[in-house]
């Protein structure tokens, strides 16, 4: 099953967390802090959106970071992805 945004939603996978810090210690993965940063899967076509058009700005396998408590989790295929709206993307990783 494959996941189809619609308007200027986008759909991410998050990227792995960090499991050490900078002085060489192992976390637990409850002590692991849920990432802000993924790696965007699909695009929605923008569009019109609440009476404005919405130019969609980011791409397939751009890494981008988002807002700490955005968007849904949903579960396709084992797999865990999160959907949120472009407005909810902050910046663009290069």
């Amino acid at each position: 099953m494959t996941l189809k945004p619609l308007g200027d939603r986008v759909v991410l996978k998050f990227c792995e967390a960090e499991e050490t810090t900078k002085g060489g210690i192992i976390l637990a993965a409850a002590a692991q802090e849920k990432p802000q940063t993924a790696e965007i899967i699909a695009v929605g076509p923008g569009g019109i959106v609440d009476g404005k058009e919405i130019k969609m700005e980011v791409q397939v396998g751009n890494k981008v970071i988002l807002s700490k408590y955005s968007g849904t989790e949903v579960k396709v295929d084992g797999e865990t992805y999160i959907i949120v709206r472009q407005s909810d993307i902050l910046a663009i990783v290069e």
